[in-house]
């Protein structure tokens, strides 16, 4: 069973901008050392638009139950949920379990909005309290999974089990995997017909976090800091309100994002929710840190699965994955985009990395070296050095050679290099090769591999010395912007040309193609100074 087969209701209610699009609440964990700081934190979390906060109450280096929960539920600033988790669960609480259980109901009698209870100890916590629950307090009943995340029928089954303990609200936190585990969460999330929290930890499971507001999640959890989080991949309240424009997200809302491994430090998240919001596109773009891109599109084939850009490694896998291609993405080898299309679903790949790239090349070249008639590209007769033959490389060494330069393709891997120099009428050597490789004087560089990128930025793909020779240097490396390479490359007096160019022109071409509309160029310039 995968996410094509979810049937997936546009809701009836339409709220005006503003407004929410979905019930899923945010809610933000307080964990601090004592009353006070959990109070500066509430009332952070409520500046930071929290809709409730889980008050950790295992945080506590000195707790006096009812003196304490009595000021933190009294004096929150939002509606509280109280958790003491016990370490078996995960948790800091190492004590006696009829002390913390007392507590418990304790916060419940004074007026808590919502209670955490563990799967493991709900029958025994509800035959304490003997049906005495005040009306306003809802319980609950949590299992938490640090190891995987279990099959559908496992995770149904468990919500069977929550639910009959009596519980008001399910909640399952599980353990990603891989990143196809949350289609599983989903599946069980969107059918379930009792309030539900059905999350997946971990970096794969991001997606779990942000999309629970499609799929009919009761909360999610966001924190007030980064780095302070109370399970693996939390993201920040500032991410999900602001970044992905959480209360946004409907049953409707178009699910995007960039495929790569590793991915944290895209910077194609900010780009395109912002470009989607400036232009009233029911869109959402997520990091996908995906291991097996076939996997990963056979998971998620609900048409509201639409798009997809490419990273390292994963270009040429996306290829493979296509239903049609463009005939430049397949000369090149590799695709950087993916749409699904409407009419049919099917998967069309398309290449748009060469495009910012080449043109900024040019565009440098014509700079240092004086006009040059518009019909004749100024990378005509040089010797063009591509450094990597992955997805960005194919296409720089592919559209370097239609320019008229003569190409020289260098990669770690000797064959790796000769296919690609290969089908450009270029000349193959391996990357440890390349220091001792000069030639003539005057070449033009362009290194597509991840070597200096954040948050290696202290490491270079090639000796300062080597880069004498050449008269330009490109890296498609944009994280950070300023890379080891790059200022090496200008104190020998080499003309630099950033990868953000080729970043933002290729995300020009993409909004452009998953929205339908011109993409909001100024606006998508302005992120990316703030965000680099």
């Amino acid at each position: 069973m995968t996410l094509g087969s979810i049937p997936l209701a546009t809701p009836d209610l339409k709220i005006a901008d503003g407004g929410r699009n979905n019930w899923t609440l945010v809610c933000a964990p307080v964990m601090a050392e004592t009353v006070d700081q959990m109070l500066v934190q509430m009332r952070k979390a409520k500046q930071l638009g929290a809709d409730l906060v889980e008050i950790r109450i295992d945080f506590l280096k000195k707790f006096s139950p009812k003196n304490d929960l009595n000021i933190l539920i009294k004096q929150a600033p939002l509606p509280t949920l109280i958790t003491y988790r016990p370490k078996w669960e995960g948790g800091q609480y190492d004590g006696n379990e009829s002390t913390r259980q007392e507590a418990l109901r304790m916060a419940m009698e004074l007026g808590t909005d919502y209670l955490d209870v563990e799967l493991k100890v709900a029958q025994e916590f509800y035959s304490s309290i003997q049906g005495k629950k005040p009306e306003k307090v809802k319980i609950i009943v949590s299992s938490h999974n640090y190891v995987n995340t279990p099959s559908v029928e496992e995770i149904g089954n468990l919500v069977a089990r929550i639910q009959a303990t009596g519980a008001d609200i399910v909640k399952i936190a599980t353990t990603s995997v891989d990143i196809t585990d949350n289609a599983r969460m989903f599946q069980v999330l969107v059918h379930s017909q009792v309030p539900m929290i059905g999350l997946v930890m971990g970096e794969r499971g991001l997606m779990s976090r942000i999309l629970s507001a499609k799929y009919g999640g009761f909360l999610t959890f966001g924190s007030i800091e980064e780095g302070v989080i109370s399970a693996p991949g939390q993201p920040t309240l500032t991410e999900l309100l602001d970044l992905y424009n959480f209360k946004q997200i409907g049953a409707d809302t178009k699910v995007h994002g960039v495929i790569g491994n590793p991915i944290g430090h895209s910077k194609s998240p900010h780009l395109y929710n912002a470009a989607f919001k400036s232009l009233g596109f029911n869109g959402i773009y997520l990091p996908l840190l995906v291991d097996s891109v076939a996997n990963f599109i056979n998971a998620y084939s609900s048409p509201d699965f639409v798009g997809y850009s490419y990273t390292i490694p994963h270009n040429e896998d996306g290829l493979k994955c296509c239903d049609e291609i463009d005939p430049i993405a397949k000369e090149i080898g590799a695709i950087s985009c993916m749409i699904r299309r409407p009419t049919d679903g099917k998967l069309m790949g398309y290449n748009v990395d060469y495009l910012g790239a080449i043109a900024a090349i040019e565009e440098a070249l014509r700079a240092s070296n004086g006009a040059t008639p518009a019909s004749v590209s100024p990378l005509a007769g040089k010797l063009l050095v591509v450094m990597g033959a992955g997805g960005a490389g194919k296409a720089l060494a592919y559209v370097g050679y239609e320019k008229g330069a003569r190409v020289v393709v260098a990669d770690r891997t000797y064959e790796k290099a000769k296919i690609l120099a290969d089908k450009v009428g270029g000349q193959a050597i391996t990357l440890a090769e390349l220091k001792d490789f000069h030639p003539e004087k005057g070449m033009i560089l362009a290194n597509t591999t991840s070597v200096g990128m954040k948050p290696r930025i202290d490491d270079t793909p090639l000796p300062k010395e080597s880069l004498k020779n050449y008269s330009s240097v490109f890296d498609a490396i944009y994280t950070p912007k300023w890379t080891r390479l790059l200022k090496e490359a200008q104190e020998c007096g080499a003309t630099v040309v950033f990868g953000t160019e080729m970043f933002i022109n290729q995300a020009f071409v993409q909004v452009e193609r998953f929205t339908g509309v011109p993409a909001p160029k100024q606006i998508l310039r302005d992120v990316l100074v703030k965000n680099t």
